[in-house]
């Protein structure tokens, strides 16, 4: 089988595009414009609301686990019968990879939270997550996001169904885009995230998948 499938080269093409578009985002100082918006010398007025950090934020981790346990029931009784037993095995894995990956490169980053500026009442300055080595006088431990992997590690959805369920496996990379959005959007006006954290979430969650189903899933299927 050759390396490079039709399959592999659209999702890497799709990669390569987004990557793209992530550094110039990276490149355009938006990051900060955009917290600006939703915060003063005082901190972030949407940190502690009850809509914002108990029904998005908590709500939303808990909600990704009660799917993350359908997929796991999926695995012994099908909920989707058209689906291989790798198919099911492979999804709830990568969801799994692409949750551990995440926390992973965030213990590693010297990067701050936005609620961690001293514009905003914290002690860090501003400082791009590129510049290895170079402290912000903050935490770190902030890039990328964390919330938002709860939505984008089930990006291995659009992987497992599009073979046997084409439309729902559209429906599912929709739902979860959308999702992935939201939490990205709780988290900056919250101040526990810039943009790029969440869309370089979804990028490595993406990543994960497209390996994953290069060598455990597609190989296979063929």
């Amino acid at each position: 089988m050759p390396l490079f499938t039709p399959l592999f080269r659209r999702d890497l093409t799709v990669a390569f595009v987004a990557l793209l578009l992530l550094l110039a985002w990276d490149a355009s100082d938006l990051d900060l414009l955009l917290v600006r918006h939703w915060a003063d010398a005082g901190g972030f007025p949407w940190k502690e609301r009850w809509i914002t950090a108990r029904v998005l934020h908590e709500g939303g981790r808990a909600f990704a686990w009660v799917v993350a346990a359908v997929l796991l029931v999926n695995v012994k009784w099908p909920l989707w019968r058209e689906q291989t037993r790798r198919e099911r095995i492979w999804w709830i894995c990568t969801t799994f990879a692409c949750v551990i990956v995440i926390p992973l490169i965030k213990r590693s980053s010297s990067t701050s939270c936005p609620w961690d500026l001293a514009e905003f009442g914290g002690t860090a300055q501003h400082v791009s997550h590129w510049a290895f080595g170079v402290l912000d006088g903050g935490p770190g431990k902030c890039f990328p996001s964390g919330h938002a992997s709860s939505a984008f590690a089930f990006l291995s959805g659009w992987f497992a169904l599009r073979r046997a369920y084409p439309r729902g496996a559209r429906w599912w990379l929709a739902g979860v885009i959308v999702a992935g959005a939201v939490f990205g959007f709780v988290q900056m006006i919250r101040g526990a995230h810039y943009a790029s954290h969440t869309m370089w979430t979804a990028w490595v969650c993406w990543m994960v998948c497209t390996l994953a189903a290069r060598w455990l899933l597609d190989g296979k299927r063929a």
